[in-house]
This record gives structure tokens, sequence and C-alpha cells, in this order.
């Protein structure tokens, strides 16, 4: 027999087929169809738990965006300076990992859908913040805060594009990479 599940962890789940999903194709290709079905209820069920197609979406772009938080957070009992090659270690890897949904999340909000920018926005202003709190800035001036802010786009498009590349093609090893966002970034905070 099978347990019926409490509404919270029916949403949990959801989200998680829908987190599974998005590593092999876009949010806006994801089927609420096939989610519904590889949980065993209806899509009307579906619907229950989520008022629309779009707060399911969102749900699942939620939780992406928490995954990369989480997973590139750093051990606060190491030096502020190995925190930050652990983080960007940590982010190179998502997304050489989950390469198409990372750039699913990226050119969703760059294409301007409301609910992806939204989510976007509030992950990297949480990684600005990290790199601040790391760099001992965290309440650090505008201009600080917006050189950190674009050098993240510059570090994430880097790391899209490596992953991109065929292994042999590849300028030097994710270490180097790490090694280069750290050199690039106090660079940027000494103009």
């Amino acid at each position: 027999m099978r347990q019926r599940l409490t509404a919270e962890d029916r949403r949990k789940q959801l989200v998680g087929i829908g987190l599974q999903m998005l590593r092999t194709r876009p949010i806006h290709e994801l089927s609420v169809d096939a989610v519904a079905e590889e949980a065993g209820i209806s899509r009307t069920l579906l619907f229950h738990y989520f008022p629309s197609k779009r707060d399911f979406y969102v749900a699942v772009i939620s939780a992406a965006g928490r995954r990369l938080l989480r997973v590139t957070a750093p051990d606060p009992s190491l030096p502020a300076d190995e925190q930050l090659v652990q983080m960007l270690t940590a982010y190179a890897a998502f997304v050489h990992r989950r390469r198409a949904s990372y750039i699913s999340f990226v050119r969703g909000a760059a294409g301007g859908d409301v609910y992806v920018v939204e989510v976007y926005d509030e992950t990297r202003a949480a990684l600005t913040d990290r790199v601040l709190g790391l760099l001992g800035s965290p309440e650090a001036s505008p201009a600080v805060r917006l050189r950190v802010h674009a050098w993240l786009a510059y570090v994430e498009d880097l790391f899209i594009e490596w992953s991109g590349l065929p292994p042999a093609d590849r300028p030097g090893t994710a270490e180097d990479l790490v090694t280069h966002a750290v050199t690039t970034l106090h660079a940027l905070l000494g103009l």
C-alpha cells in the first residue's frame, strides 16, 4: 500500500523531480505532465499543490538557486582566502555538472522571464554578499559592491564557456580558472 504524503512532503517531492529534470532540459521545457507522471499523480493533483505552471516553475528555480548557494558555501573554519577558493571551486564544479540547466537559468534571466530574473538576482546578490564578507567588506561601498557583482558575472561566463569546451581544448584546469578568478577579483578591487 502506498503511503500518503503530507502536502509539504508532496511539494518537496514534486520540486525534487523538477530539479532532477532540470539537469537535462531548460526550465521552459519542463513538462508538468512528466513531473506528475514521475510522482505517480495526476496533472490536476499537481495543480492542487502549485496553483499554476508558473508557481511550479518558481518553486523549482528557487530550489535551484538555494542549491547553488548551499553547494558553494565554504567551510567557515577556513581562512577567508581559502574559503573564497573553496567557494569558486564548488561553483566551477556546479556549473560544469549542470551546465545545460545552469545556462537555462542564466538565459531565462537574460530573456526577461520575471520569475527567473527575481531568483537569479536574489542568488547573485547572495553570492555578492558572501564574497564581500570573505573580503572583510560586508558593508562595502556601492562602487565595490558593483565591482564584485560584475566580477561574478565574468566568473560565471568564464566557467560556463570553459565547461563547454572539449577537455583537450580547455585552456588549463578548473584549478587554473579558480586562480585566475581570484587574481582578477583582487585586480578589479585594486582599480
